[in-house]
């Protein structure tokens, strides 16, 4: 069996092997590295941690001479800038790695005290533990403070966020998700325990037995149900010792701005600050819009009636599009209209006029890594809950490297020139005509939340149509193949044994 194990993952390493000699240049270069680790090392066979680095393990005993010493987020930053990996950042983003760092040498000199190796004596006795907590209540708030970063679109968060993870070892437990799927887990998990008498407490001791250190991308709240939730659910994870490291578009004290009870929300910014340094990335730059020519997947709106159909049929080849049904979550299924070879077609009512969220688009993106999206409109007042819906589904595709191709009535700037915040409507200059002003502010939606949102969906439209971008797609579709084969062969050797 330890033969067939080393033959099967003989392909993987040829690929990343070959992968290695050929480092897209620009944006991608901040991206590629990062995401081609975690997606490939997120599948080996060590318990679905991921290992950054050139090296891969799959078992404890296999890889303690293969494992690549780890110095922190700023040391490897410094390595891949020397190799040419990564493209030099500015000052705000070096400050932002100072921070990391920092984190990362304070996690790693208090690693017993914060309970992070899943294989101590600690961890054995979990289940006793556990136990043993209902009858003693005790806290045991993490010794380390975690990070919340925040700042613009574009400003390398995520990048630095990835960078940070994939120097942490893989012996420890944590994990990295998207907030949206993150969220959809706490959701679920909360239906299962229905008739708890503290469903949220059993789901917070779940997630921090799971991963003591957590690591949220895009920490935005925009949902009552949510807002509510956070407030419980991290004063359990906290007490339980949870660390949590986070980024986001907005200040702890301008989340949740303007929402439904938001008094009931207030608690938790108190705690998230109290829990964590809080750190502004203040870099001015937009790195994604630093990429190369468009490569034509996007198409501001043509006469013909049937032109993405037509682009849509060009890409599936001779494949027979049909209607496809996927499964989301708790039971629930979304009707695709016309699917063909990882290919969807949508229009776009069909995907974001329709009570649908995150959960769908999530599922959606497991199935397919190719949208076609049909007639994508000018947003304003009158379609707000759509926008919002477009926003979530470009996060949600943004997250998983899919290819988004799609026809709009404007580029991604015009449509979202009629979403401003409060700020941005009372700073407009005031017309002298008051036909003028009304044709003005026709269909205006002063809306914060959204109004932030934009301006990460306009950065996040135009990187996704770039050959940066699409080059990473292009990635991606390659390790799921490899892996697909790699799974293909363990199985017939499995049966074989």
């Amino acid at each position: 069996m330890r033969r067939a194990l080393v033959k099967s993952i003989g392909p993987i390493r040829s690929a990343i092997r070959r992968r290695g000699d050929k480092v897209s240049t620009g944006v991608a270069k901040r991206l590629l590295v990062s995401n081609i680790n975690d997606r490939i090392s997120d599948r080996s066979l060590y318990n679905g941690c991921k290992c950054g680095g050139p090296s891969y393990m799959f078992s404890r005993t296999l890889s303690s001479d293969a494992e690549v010493k780890r110095a922190g987020p700023l040391v490897e930053y410094e390595r891949r800038i020397a190799a040419g990996d990564l493209e030099d950042g500015d000052n705000s983003q070096i400050g932002t790695l100072k921070e990391l760092q920092r984190l990362y040498d304070e996690l790693v000199k208090s690693a017993d005290a914060c309970r992070l190796d899943r294989y101590s004596d600690y961890e054995k006795a979990g289940r006793s533990r556990w136990l043993w907590s209902r009858l003693m209540p005790q806290s045991s708030v993490s010794p380390v403070k975690g990070l919340y970063l925040y700042g613009g679109v574009g400003t390398g968060k995520t990048m630095l966020m990835d960078l940070f993870y994939d120097q942490l070892p893989c012996n420890w437990r944590k994990k990295r998700i998207h907030f949206h799927d993150f969220m959809l887990t706490v959701h679920s998990r909360l239906q299962k325990h229905r008739g708890v008498s503290d469903p949220l407490e059993v789901v917070a001791g779940e997630i921090s037995d799971e991963s003591i250190l957590l690591c949220l991308d895009e920490f935005m709240v925009t949902d009552v149900a949510d807002a509510l939730i956070l407030n419980r659910l991290s004063s359990h994870l906290f007490t339980n010792g949870a660390i949590l490291v986070a980024t986001s578009n907005r200040a702890p004290d301008n989340l949740y701005e303007g929402g439904l009870q938001r008094d009931l929300f207030l608690p938790f910014i108190a705690t998230l600050k109290e829990r964590c340094v809080v750190h502004e990335i203040g870099s001015s730059i937009d790195y994604r819009t630093r990429t190369s020519a468009e490569e034509g997947f996007y198409f501001v709106k043509n006469d013909s009636a049937d032109f993405l159909m037509q682009k849509f049929k060009e890409l599936v080849g001779e494949h027979t599009a049909q209607p496809h049904e996927v499964e989301v979550v708790m039971g629930r299924k979304l009707q695709v209209p016309l699917g063909a070879i990882g290919c969807a077609y949508f229009p776009f009512e069909e995907l974001c006029d329709k009570p649908l969220g995150a959960a769908d688009y999530f599922g959606l993106c497991k199935k397919f890594h190719t949208l076609a999206l049909d007639n994508v409109p000018i947003f304003g007042l009158h379609n707000r809950t759509a926008a919002y819906r477009f926003v979530t589904l470009v996060d949600v595709m943004y997250e998983n490297k899919a290819r988004l191709m799609c026809t709009a009535e404007g580029t991604p700037f015009q449509l979202f020139e009629r979403i401003v915040t409060v700020s941005d409507a009372q700073s407009r200059a005031p017309r002298t005509s008051s036909r003028s002003r009304k044709n003005d502010d026709y269909d205006l939606c002063v809306d914060n939340e959204l109004g932030f949102a934009k301006d990460r969906t306009i950065s996040r439209l135009t990187e996704m149509n770039s050959s940066e971008y699409l080059e990473q797609h292009a990635e991606m579709i390659e390790e799921k193949r490899i892996q697909t084969q790699s799974d293909v062969y363990n199985n017939d050797q499995v049966v074989q044994a």
